[in-house]
């Protein structure tokens, strides 16, 4: 594995390799990385030549400062996860400069409405933030394909229109969530869970499969209903949303239509931990 911590010598690198007509595959992390990323790393490396992949803990997708302070940097762990894996990974480790220059600030993006839902609701220019870094990223790398979670389902069609919409040259391939044994979706930010908020904290998806099993008989009102009811007597876990979205536009659903994929997003607070997940209804 190589290690690059400027985009002059990644750049450099890469362009080598294209020159051989090597695929070049991208997985964006920003560290701390579990069995998840691992999965996206290694479905990339069976689909490409070479893999990159960054870690770089963005600072203009935070919109609240004090999360920011507190993201999990364990940097040489990670190197020691990659290592372990066989292929050819290069790995960018930027510095803000690097990335930014003089100024860390975003750009503003508009991806059709998709931005407006949920996450883009409830955080204020973060999107903007992850269009910003990615679009560095793509210019930087021009990968032919990029590799994302379905955990983060939202910024995975996002993304997607963000490439559609400035006709970047890449596919993005979405990979399924990877669990804790518990049911957890893995996430960087499980590490800030004390024991005892990790166990309850299977409770956000057990109420995902609850939903799941309701979905085909039961209204989304009464859906909705449910998951309120069912949070209010939980002493570890405050309720941000829940809502029930088309896959495509993520707009919250008051009635299903049978031409219609949906999916359940929900987003709690375990303790100081603010934690994300969704399952597909249909």
């Amino acid at each position: 594995m190589v290690v690059h911590t400027d985009k002059v010598s990644l750049s450099s690198d890469l362009l080598s390799r294209r020159k051989q007509n090597e695929k070049i595959g991208f997985v964006p992390t920003m560290g701390a990385l579990h069995r998840g990323h691992l999965s996206l790393v290694k479905n990339a490396l069976k689909e490409n030549d070479c893999v990159v992949v960054s870690i770089y803990v963005n600072p203009t997708q935070f919109d609240n400062k004090e999360d920011l302070k507190k993201y999990p940097r364990i940097l040489q762990k990670d190197i020691q996860l990659l290592q372990e894996l066989s292929g050819d990974i290069l790995l960018y480790v930027p510095n803000n400069e690097d990335i930014y220059g003089e100024k860390v600030t975003s750009a503003h993006f508009e991806y059709d409405g998709l931005e407006h839902q949920m996450e883009g609701a409830h955080r204020k220019g973060h999107f903007d933030g992850v269009g910003t870094i990615l679009s560095i990223f793509f210019d930087i790398i021009k990968p032919h394909s990029a590799y994302f979670g379905e955990k983060d389902f939202q910024q995975l069609q996002i993304v997607r229109k963000l490439v559609q919409l400035q006709k970047y040259p890449v596919e993005i391939v979405g990979c399924p969530i990877v669990r804790e044994n518990n049911g957890l979706a893995m996430s960087s930010r499980n590490k800030r869970l004390s024991e005892k908020e990790f166990e309850e904290a299977a409770f956000i998806y057990k109420t995902l499969q609850k939903v799941k099993r309701k979905f085909p008989t039961t209204s989304i009102k009464k859906i909705n209903e449910f998951v309120k009811e069912q949070f209010l007597h939980n002493s570890y876990l405050k309720l941000e949303y829940f809502e029930i979205a088309n896959e495509q536009t993520l707009v919250p659903a008051k009635h299903k239509m049978k031409t219609n994929k949906y999916r359940a997003f929900i987003a709690v607070h375990c303790g100081k931990v603010r934690l994300i997940d969704n399952v597909p209804l249909n």
